[in-house]
């Protein structure tokens, strides 16, 4: 059991990771050292841009509860 748990966590991290660096970044690198944005305008996610956030949620959720289960079972 303790196996299945793991080969699931590791397929769970890699999808994980992967959804969330498909995810766009409208700040860039810039912002991240203090640089001004410029205009930075609110947007609304459509599509697919909607579809691998809400992905990356579901994925965020079910990765923690199979830590958790495997946390608890050893």
């Amino acid at each position: 059991m303790n196996t299945i748990l793991a080969i699931i966590q590791i397929v769970l991290s890699v999808t994980l990771v992967g959804a969330i660096l498909l995810q766009n970044s409208e700040s860039g690198l810039g912002s991240a050292f203090g640089g001004d944005d410029g205009g930075t305008t609110k947007t609304t996610r459509r599509g697919a841009e909607k579809f691998i956030f809400r992905g990356t949620i579901v994925l965020s959720i079910i990765f923690v509860t199979v830590s958790f289960t495997v946390f608890a079972i050893s």
